[in-house]
């Protein structure tokens, strides 16, 4: 099993601008690595306020202790209710990492890598939902299709889809190796270095979490909780997470949508309330060479400004 090593650290930790005494959350606390950083550079009056919704996640951070950390089970989309029902206004910055973990990947009974066979789970939280598997065995074939295409970017969805529907006739689909052989066999070309169930696994994982619409819900609450100068920072994994943020955040740095041919000075605009801060920052050479699994990560940074 590979350990976990946390993506773009260094880059994301120093991208908050971390005040000694602020407040910061680490909405995916994963194993921990930005945590730790933010811990480190942060002084005794500072806090950080940490979520996740796996329950694993959770447990590995009361391994952390210190007095300055608190750890929520949660969703990041609950990110509003957490800082309120903790008694934070607002904070000085929020960092958003949408990748997965290692362990979460590696370790079989959690069913996201055709790389091992286990149960098809996909759920990153496992005390509640449906698994893929039960998915799998009650959704249409053209619902199917539809999820594959939209969250995969799969061009051979329907075939994928008919393939499946075809082999639950004979018993369910709920086993991580058994969906890739499915899968294998009805994809009729291949990508080079990419396994041909790579898009159907992560369409179905980013549908059973609802990935893109958390990230929908909580980029706005985001920017509402943020202090004036608070940084807004968020790692991205794969295409469709990446243009929901850089929208989100375009449109956020833009004075706001108003009917055409308003009688409205420039002044009289409402004001952007982000300010984009710098280019996409992707990971070095050196490592994506020790950690393959950086190479699609992208990250953007903005910061808020008195609207």
């Amino acid at each position: 099993m590979s350990p976990h090593q946390t993506v773009l650290l260094e880059e994301a930790v120093k991208a908050l601008l971390v005040k000694p005494e602020g407040i910061y959350v680490d909405a995916t606390f994963g194993r921990g690595g930005h945590s730790r950083e933010i811990l480190a550079r942060l002084g005794p009056g500072g806090r950080l306020i940490a979520l996740d919704r796996d329950p694993q996640a959770v447990a590995a951070a009361a391994q952390l202790s210190d007095p300055r950390f608190a750890i929520v089970h949660a969703g990041f989309g609950g990110l509003k209710n957490v800082l309120q029902r903790s008694g934070i206004g607002r904070v000085n910055g929020v960092l958003l990492d949408l990748g997965i973990s290692s362990p979460q990947i590696d370790e079989a009974e959690r069913g996201f890598s055709f790389r091992f066979d286990g149960p098809l789970d996909m759920r990153m939280d496992t005390s509640r939902g449906q698994t893929a598997a039960q998915w799998l065995e009650q959704a249409s074939e053209q619902e199917i299709g539809e999820v594959i295409r939209r969250y995969g970017e799969e061009r051979f969805a329907k075939q994928i889809a008919r393939a499946i529907v075809a082999a639950r006739s004979s018993g369910p689909v709920d086993r991580t190796r058994q969906l890739a052989q499915i899968v294998a066999k009805a994809v009729p070309a291949r990508e080079p270095s990419q396994d041909p169930s790579t898009r159907t696994f992560q369409a179905i994982r980013i549908y059973i979490n609802k990935e893109l619409e958390e990230l929908e819900v909580v980029l706005p609450q985001c920017v509402e909780m943020l202090d004036i100068g608070g940084r807004l920072v968020v790692i991205s994994f794969h295409s469709l997470e990446d243009r929901i943020v850089k929208q989100f955040m375009r449109a956020e740095a833009q004075p706001g949508n108003l009917p055409p041919r308003l009688p409205l000075r420039a002044n009289q605009l409402p004001k952007p309330r982000l300010h984009l801060v710098g280019k996409p920052v992707f990971p070095s050479d050196t490592e994506v060479a020790s950690n393959p699994r950086s190479r699609s990560a992208v990250m953007r940074v903005a910061e808020r400004v008195a609207a």
